[in-house]
């Protein structure tokens, strides 16, 4: 599979360039294509990167016995075991088995002394013991990556013909979420509806996906057709969810994707998904909306749309709360 996905040179999200309408315009014509695209030179250090895949690998090596003593808990962190995910909300395929990956999911940390703690997603992150410079690894990039996404976030606004500030208030108090993702080889005779990750679309604004030398990503097209996304070097694999595309009135596409690992490899990635504040009401914005284009979606409020959509495709999150710890 040949991919088509276009390759944006996003000239370090620096909104002062002369280049950013140009840019935006591109990324513009990209999401009403396809939902996805790549960006090159985006002033994420490749130090940052390769400290995160080797912060990845080695959380992966550690025994089962380490990893499941950070199980993933009720704030939705922590390790995320094989066989434990199901897409059961995928709009796109009807998923019966449980994905064939493992994970560590690290999000926004809440300090027990912050107003918003305790709430839903609202609470801090698990750390492995024993992997000296792990930690550290994992927030210097989830920094650098908040930073990037918020600069990213304004060249969409102008994207949309909107003012580059418009959307900053939506993430004033951002969700987000860094899965540090392992993917091992398919055994032979792995059913064919059996998958990395199954056919889906993810839930919110946007997400760039950072993936090691390894195939395994495809992407639908409009016409049904599966492109592989395969790991380019220097690059993001950038892609809208499905309150973005509301927000714009599908002007902008969330287009299913999954991930079989037939590379005989194991196979590592690092998705970061950027998302608005869990109380922020999506509409339709007022570009994306006219006389002969009214609004195709009711407004929502995102933990509305998100947490039901947890609910479904976790089994944590479906056990008794004496078997979750989760009070």
């Amino acid at each position: 599979m040949a991919t088509s996905l276009p390759v944006i040179d996003v000239d370090r999200v620096d909104l002062e360039s002369p280049r950013a309408p140009e840019i935006a315009r591109a990324v513009d014509d990209a999401f009403r294509r396809t939902g996805f695209c790549y960006v090159a030179n985006t002033g994420i250090e490749a130090d940052l990167i390769g400290a995160v895949f080797d912060a990845t690998r080695c959380f992966h090596a550690l025994s089962d016995g380490a990893k499941q003593a950070i199980a993933i808990n009720a704030f939705h962190r922590g390790y995320i075991a094989p066989y434990t995910a199901t897409n059961r909300s995928s709009s796109v395929a009807r998923v019966t088995r449980p994905n064939l990956s493992e994970s560590l999911m690290v999000m926004h940390e809440v300090a027990p002394e912050d107003p918003f703690f305790g709430k839903p997603l609202q609470g801090p992150n698990q750390w492995p013991e024993g992997l000296p410079g792990f930690r550290e690894a994992v927030t210097a990039y989830q920094s650098a990556m908040t930073d990037f996404a918020r600069r990213f976030t304004r060249l969409l606004a102008l994207a949309l013909g909107l003012p580059e500030t418009y959307l900053d208030p939506h993430f004033e108090r951002p969700t987000s979420w860094l899965r540090l993702l392992h993917y091992p080889p398919e055994p032979r005779g792995t059913p064919d509806d059996q998958y990395g990750a199954a056919p889906h679309t993810d839930y919110g604004f946007i997400t760039f996906l950072a993936q090691d030398e390894h195939d395994g990503l495809e992407v639908r097209t409009r016409d049904g057709e599966w492109l592989s996304a395969p790991p380019l070097a220097d690059t993001f694999v950038v892609n809208v969810a499905d309150l973005l595309a509301q927000w714009t009135n599908d002007r902008w596409s969330s287009t299913p994707h999954r991930v079989r690992n037939r590379s005989g490899r194991d196979r590592y990635s690092v998705p970061f998904f950027w998302d608005m504040d869990l109380e922020s009401e999506v509409g339709c914005l007022p570009t994306c909306r006219g006389p002969d284009n009214p609004p195709r979606h009711d407004p929502v409020r995102f933990a509305d749309y998100l947490l039901p959509r947890l609910e479904r495709n976790y089994a944590y999150r479906r056990q008794p709360a004496a078997e979750t710890g989760s009070g």
